[in-house]
């Protein structure tokens, strides 16, 4: 269900999305209203659930994972049994950082990070022997060339 947000919502979302540490009394005069009705608003967007929460976006690289791929899966069998399985596997994967499910050619499409390509080809060597896989497909990124991970707010 599509949420029923009002022009001062839609301002919050979008200052909030591009700090997420910004104080409320901040945050109130930017979005033109005083602190405690701004305070209650963002209170309502955070338990409508379309304030998800807050983090830091942090560099990997900075932290040595030098090597970001995308795998794409086929499972052997689609059956919602099988799915929910393989799922359950991608959680305890750290090397796994978003995961989506997809129709089409690949059932699924992960994005990955590690430290090197060995480490990486190691961790390829267990989701290939995973129950349930069928193929993997690797496509080994060369440079980002945009990171919005936010929603477009006009």
């Amino acid at each position: 269900m599509k949420a029923h947000l009002d022009a001062i919502d839609w301002k919050i979302l979008k200052e909030l999305q591009a700090d997420g540490r910004i104080t409320n009394v901040e945050l109130a005069r930017r979005v033109g209203i005083s602190a405690p009705p701004c305070l209650r608003r963002m209170r309502a967007l955070e338990e409508a659930g379309i304030i998800e929460g807050y983090r830091a976006l942090v560099d990997e690289k900075a932290l040595g994972y030098d090597v970001t791929v995308f795998a794409m899966v086929g499972l052997s069998s689609q059956a919602e049994v099988d799915l929910n399985g393989f799922v359950e596997r991608v959680k305890g994967w750290s090397i796994v950082r978003e995961c989506y499910m997809l129709s089409g050619e690949a059932d699924f499409i992960m994005k990955c990070v590690a430290p090197s390509l060995r480490a990486f080809q190691a961790f390829i060597e267990e989701l290939t022997g995973a129950a349930n896989v069928a193929s993997v497909r690797t496509s080994l990124t060369i440079r980002r060339v945009k990171d919005e991970p936010l929603v477009p707010i006009g």
